[in-house]
């Protein structure tokens, strides 16, 4: 049966629908639009998932969630393609900025994201939550410095994930100033074909 992806404008299932794409795998676009006042999912999607967050994909009475559980779930689908490299320090890193993107990149950026709306705060989230995320976007630029993708020498999708706070960053947090394999990289995977694909089926995404 044909997926069916649950996307909220401008979120982290814009990488579903690229990933989608290079995988060929077929899908359909359910779209949700953010709350005005808030920037909160719609309660909508909480019919969907008790979370009521996004992605949140179904296929044949299957509900998945969580964007690691999903990219999984497509990479098994799509026989493996674009998932861990079969050289051994490749999978390893394929594994690492799989997990890395959300687990240690992306918490620092919400943080300070979070904290710049609340009056009084935003100097405070800048003083103290840019230098870390500093530390992180030049580990990034070290690590695109020594091979043109994450996990190495091809696009897998430790590359998918990686792209939303990337692309957050940019907005967020100057992850382009002064790192030019930051910047090329994002140059790079959104020319592909399959990403603007997903542009296409997604809507308006503020990141790309």
């Amino acid at each position: 049966m044909t997926i069916i992806v649950h996307h909220l404008e401008n979120s982290r299932s814009q990488r579903i629908l690229w990933l989608l794409e290079e995988l060929g795998l077929p899908y359909t676009v359910k779209r949700y639009a953010r709350d005005k006042a808030t920037m909160l999912a719609p309660p909508a999607l909480r019919a969907i998932h008790p979370l009521g967050k996004s992605p949140v994909i179904e296929e044949d009475g299957l509900v998945v969630a969580e964007t690691g559980a999903i990219v999984e779930y497509l990479i098994e689908k799509g026989d493996g393609r674009l998932g861990a490299p079969a050289h051994r320090e490749d999978a390893l890193r394929y594994r690492h900025f799989l997990h890395y993107a959300e687990g240690s990149l992306m918490p620092p950026l919400f943080t300070k994201l979070v904290l710049s709306r609340v009056p009084l705060l935003g100097g405070m989230a800048q003083k103290k939550f840019q230098p870390m995320i500093d530390v992180h976007l030049d580990y990034v630029e070290g690590e695109l410095a020594q091979r043109p993708w994450f996990a190495g020498k091809e696009l897998t999708a430790a590359d998918v994930m990686m792209s939303f706070p990337l692309e957050a960053a940019v907005a967020r947090a100057g992850a382009t100033e002064g790192r030019p394999h930051v910047a090329a990289w994002l140059v790079k995977i959104h020319a592909r074909p399959a990403y603007q694909a997903a542009l296409r089926a997604g809507g308006p995404y503020a990141y790309a």
